[in-house]
């Protein structure tokens, strides 16, 4: 392939530092490889003192396979890897470890899961929590974080304290280390042994990173320790693509790498192969604003190509019909299913989507396991409420309820696999406060079994107070109530249509059985079109890409509040808006489940910005 002048340079750099800035489709796997070609055929770098690393297993695979094919070899001794596996052939060489040594993930959790329940914690969703905690020690170790100043988002912060020591007491006890020990295992051994460290400095004297706006702390000390003192560091990557500082990465460090390395050369790859003109400056026009990132502009060789396409809608339900029809349109036109893409924020509140691709039989294939709305524990709740008004009695039921909103009834009065409430009452038959606390139970259950599914919901939150039960459990788990309801309002706004609880329950079943068809369909090459989140569509390419619900609050996340975040926010709007190569239509809708929306700040900044020019 013709390499531009930029991808040129880049690609003849030999010795000492350099920082390649590749925006989006700017060709930066194959100034990689092509500079690994280089320094081997050019420069006659031995092929095993050559390290590239990438950040998945996939990415090293498929960089490994584009340089044996450029190369027309089987095999090669060049070493591709992921960071993780770098360090644990450290480690392995130090310490003798071997994949027997590596948690593997189901044990992890089954470890986290056992200290919580011998602290007596218990929380609703206990995966839900699980998950926060994995992602926050990760973040601990990945950073280097002193454990008693960090600050738990998951859990109280001594509880945190107490989970992550006795959690890394554990796989001590058991020879395990997880994968971000790996990292911070590597560091404390290249740290403490300047003998090991020679070592893996001679073996290693060129190293590539690919996305290098990926890194977090560990990994970037270890990786400078590897390069000196020859400090051959070939960076690729872009800042205005950063978007996982969740999980520990610092765009900062590829900001301040011309400061670590003051002799560093730069190069910008700023010409996009992918996208259209329209799209390229739409994306220009939002990440301008932006103030902590390297000031460059893309831009491209192709033609103008269609104009974004901005679609506001008066509710959620329109935006979902306008979608489709859309859909429908560009198909019908002869663009294949499978070269579009719907893009969302949060995998969270898109059943309604769902839905109505299922009302128009669109096949379609999940990126990321869309979870079912009617498997939430609070969509739980509020069906076993329903199950037992229409006189189901199973004990399960009842201890999913009981005391949902708070009614201080013990779980030992359920001793029986079918409930009887008046044997509830004879267990309280000398406390008339909480024989009051049973009748009105009753009462309510008699109310609910003659309502809607729509009248009920709305019965069961403002009318029983599970609102409330909501509020306090929100609090205990420093969680934003917001977020709770709004699954309530998505499972009320769901509920609607239907006029009775049997018929809600048999759509529940059929939503179910189509999610698993769908599942199923994902390792199929049947024409679909692909739902991601915007994270997940990070290095894919679509003919046709929909960013869907561009509000406020939904994206930027409600949750992003200080500037810092704000900034990510966009970034992943931008990495959303140049996975398009031709069109790009972004939609939102003025109404979400009887709530006003504002549409996003991102819309209007690129509209403010074509108003300027």
């Amino acid at each position: 392939m013709q390499m531009n002048q930029s991808q040129h340079k880049a690609v003849l750099h030999k010795d000492g530092p350099m920082l390649v800035l590749a925006g989006p489709g700017s060709g930066k796997t194959l100034v990689i490889t092509e500079r690994t070609r280089h320094l081997i055929e050019q420069y006659h770098i031995p092929e095993d003192k050559i390290l590239v690393i990438t950040f998945t297993k996939a990415a090293a695979n498929e960089m490994k396979e584009r340089f044996l094919k450029m190369m027309k070899l089987s095999h090669t001794r060049v070493n591709f890897g992921t960071f993780h596996a770098v360090f644990f052939t450290i480690l392995k060489v130090a310490y003798h470890l071997n994949s027997n040594n590596i948690v593997r993930e189901e044990i992890k959790l089954q470890l986290l899961r056992e200290i919580i329940h011998r602290m007596h914690l218990e929380y609703e969703d206990e995966k839900e929590f699980i998950s926060d905690l994995v992602s926050e020690i990760s973040l601990v170790k990945g950073n280097r974080i002193n454990i008693s100043n960090y600050y738990s988002a998951a859990c109280p912060d001594e509880i945190f304290r107490k989970i992550y020591i006795d959690y890394d007491r554990s796989l001590r006890k058991s020879n395990l280390i997880d994968f971000d020990d790996m990292l911070v295992l590597s560091h404390q051994l290249l740290s403490q042994r300047k003998d090991i460290l020679k070592l893996w400095q001679d073996k290693f004297q060129y190293i590539l990173i690919d996305e290098f706006q990926d890194i977090n702390m560990v990994q970037y000390e270890v990786i400078r320790m590897l390069a000196a003192p020859r400090n051959n560091l070939f960076v690729v990557g872009d800042d205005d693509q950063s978007i996982y500082r969740f999980r520990g990465a610092k765009p900062e460090i590829m900001l301040n790498f011309p400061k670590d390395y003051p002799e560093c050369k730069q190069i910008l790859l700023n010409v996009n192969y992918r996208s259209t003109a329209n799209i390229v400056e739409a994306a220009n026009m939002l990440i301008m604003h932006n103030e902590n990132r390297f000031p460059k502009k893309v831009h491209t060789v192709k033609e103008k190509g269609p104009q974004v396409t901005l679609h506001q809608y008066e509710t959620l339900s329109l935006e979902n019909q306008g979608l489709v029809n859309d859909i429908l349109m560009k198909n019908k036109a002869g663009i294949p299913l499978s070269d579009m893409a719907i893009l969302i924020r949060t995998n969270s509140g898109s059943g309604a989507l769902v839905h109505k691709l299922m009302e128009y039989n669109i096949s379609f294939k999940i990126r990321d396991g869309l979870p079912n709305i009617y498997e939430h524990w609070i969509a739980l709740d509020i069906i076993s409420y329903i199950k037992i008004s229409m006189g189901q009695c199973d004990r399960r039921l009842f201890l999913q309820i009981i005391n949902r909103p708070k009614r201080y009834i013990s779980r030992d009065c359920f001793d029986t696999p079918q409930v009887d409430l008046d044997g509830v009452k004879d267990y309280y038959e000398d406390k008339y406060w909480m024989l009051e606390r049973i009748d009105q139970l009753e009462y309510d259950l008699a109310l609910l079994s003659d309502m809607t599914p729509f009248a009920a919901i709305n019965y069961i939150r403002r009318g029983i107070g599970y609102e409330d039960y909501l509020r306090e459990y929100a609090e205990q788990r420093r969680i934003k109530l917001e977020d709770l309801i709004d699954l309530l309002d998505e499972l009320q706004e769901d509920a609607r249509p239907f006029q009775n609880y049997e018929s809600w329950f048999a759509h529940m079943e059929e939503y179910k059985e189509e999610l698993k068809k769908q599942f199923e369909n994902d390792n199929k090459d049947n024409d679909s079109i692909t739902i991601a989140t915007m994270h997940s569509s990070k290095g894919l390419e679509f003919k046709v890409v929909y960013i869907m619900d561009a509000s406020e609050g939904i994206t930027p996340h409600k949750k992003a509040v200080l500037p810092a975040d704000i900034e990510e926010e966009r970034r992943l709007f931008y990495v959303a808006m140049t996975r398009a190569k031709e069109y790009l239509v972004i939609l939102n809708a003025k109404e979400r489940y009887n709530k006003v929306m504002q549409r996003s700040r991102f819309i209007e900044e690129i509209i403010s910005k074509q108003r300027e020019r």
